[in-house]
């Protein structure tokens, strides 16, 4: 009874595996013809059959992938994770094969395999591009986990993952302000920015935990023939060509550390998420590690600002400017803070440095301006105690002229200066002129400056 029983195994062992075997072809025959849904069917019932012949697991992994990847390009309709069970496929596929010791079909799916990451990493920086930062996330990050050496398309997902939250959240918060929406489902829906926030962290976590740097070193030269500057692979074609006098001028550029952005980001979806606590322990984890590296300490004060601690910020940005004292940006900052606090003579002082270092920096022009401007409320208000005392409010009305035309030149510069860099007038700055123009009573000018701000408003 038993050798009759092991018998009946056996012959239906023999028949599945029969059975496999001619799924497995009947996916290739359909394969062959194009016809997608057949060879899904076929394959998809073969994986079903039990088998324990190596030779037709390999060969129904092979199978498997390439209908997969077909149906991934060419009608994806038939299955939305199509490249998902390719890519799984072949990497089963080849997983067997070193188990087994028996690398039948592994040389022939790798090029398979390496066209499939390469669609894929393709799709989703095309995804990224239109902005469709969802997508872009899951693929991009499925290219890091097809390929593990490209970590680059780790930060990609990284990044993506990041806008997908922020942008989710800025649209949330204008819907809650237009009343579009109730604070209840603002919290609710809120939820998905911060989903997406946390997928983001993770990723810029492994990065910093890998050692991740995102330096990359290009090859280029000019080509003599057409005189355009191509790139190279690789430094040794790049110096073959030089050798060969078909190219010249070679250049090799190393790119910057991204070391600094990856704790940056980390810190700064922490402050999102309201982890500040957590967000300056990873700056003080990076500014440890390298005392000396600015980034790190602008990001910093960066997050400090964003925390309302103005009079750190301050600080963090002077110890800036003892590293950088030639940074006209870092003096700016100083003066923006310094003129908020009320410190009007220290934030002149920092503008007027911010110039010296810059003279086209507009803004330091703007901010300068309006702080001499400050002055311009107490004579105000005296005239305004003084309006029966017609000498009294004569003689401030005159120091408040001379005060429009100290102002005048500083706005003047910044309007010449924002129209050069733009191209256009800048209506904010026109009708902050056109005020000071009429008050001084340069008639001409103050036309000027009104037709400017009329044009805007229309």
């Amino acid at each position: 009874m038993r050798k009759l029983v092991l018998l009946l195994l056996a012959v239906f062992f023999g028949l599945v595996a029969n059975a496999q075997k001619d799924e497995i072809k009947a996916a290739e025959r359909a394969l062959e013809k194009g016809d997608l849904a057949t060879a899904k069917s076929a394959i998809d019932q073969a994986e079903s059959l039990i088998a324990n012949d190596e030779k037709q697991k390999s060969k129904m992994y092979l199978v498997k992938a390439k209908t997969y990847y077909d149906i991934a390009k060419k009608n994806p309709g038939l299955d939305a994770n199509a490249y998902d069970v390719a890519a799984k496929a072949f990497q089963d596929l080849m997983a067997y094969e070193k188990e087994t010791g028996k690398s039948k079909y592994t040389a022939e799916a790798q090029p398979l395999l390496n066209q499939l990451v390469s669609d894929v990493s393709q799709k989703g920086i095309d995804e990224y591009q239109k902005k469709n930062y969802s997508g872009a996330t899951k693929d991009l990050y499925k290219t890091y986990a097809l390929s593990p050496k490209d970590t680059v398309f780790l930060e990609y997902a990284a990044n993506a993952a990041y806008l997908d939250g922020y942008n989710t959240k800025q649209e949330l918060i204008e819907k809650l302000n237009n009343k579009e929406i109730t604070e209840e489902e603002y919290n609710e829906s809120i939820k998905g920015a911060n989903a997406n926030y946390d997928i983001s962290l993770d990723y810029f976590t492994k990065l910093k935990n890998m050692g991740y740097t995102g330096i990359a070193t290009t090859y280029s030269a000019t080509n003599v023939e057409t005189g355009e500057v191509e790139s190279f692979p690789n430094k040794n074609q790049m110096d073959l060509m030089i050798k060969a006098k078909q190219y010249k001028d070679p250049k090799v550029e190393v790119s910057e550390s991204k070391k600094a952005t990856i704790i940056k980001n980390i810190a700064s979806i922490l402050v999102d998420k309201g982890e500040t606590e957590n967000a300056m322990e990873a700056i003080k984890e990076a500014r440890a590690a390298d005392p000396k590296d600015m980034n790190m300490l602008l990001t910093e004060a960066n997050i400090l600002l964003k925390l309302g601690k103005k009079d750190e910020f301050r600080t963090a940005m002077e110890q800036a400017i003892t590293q950088d004292p030639n940074n006209p940006m870092l003096y700016f900052n100083v003066g923006v803070i310094n003129q908020e606090q009320g410190n009007m003579e220290e934030a002149k002082k920092n503008y007027q440095k911010a110039i010296d270092l810059d003279p086209n920096y507009s803004d330091a022009y703007l901010n300068l301006g309006a702080a001499l401007l400050d002055q311009d409320k107490e004579l105000v208000d005296e005239m305004n105690k003084n309006l029966s005392n017609f000498k009294k409010y004569d003689e401030i009305k005159a120091k408040q002229v001379e005060l429009y035309k100290e102002v005048l030149p500083y706005y003047e510069k910044a309007f010449e200066i924002k129209k050069k860099d733009t191209g256009k007038n800048d209506p904010e700055i026109a009708r902050t002129l056109m005020s000071l123009y009429e008050n001084i009573g340069q008639d001409d000018k103050f036309k000027e400056m009104k037709a400017i701000w009329d044009a805007s408003q229309q």
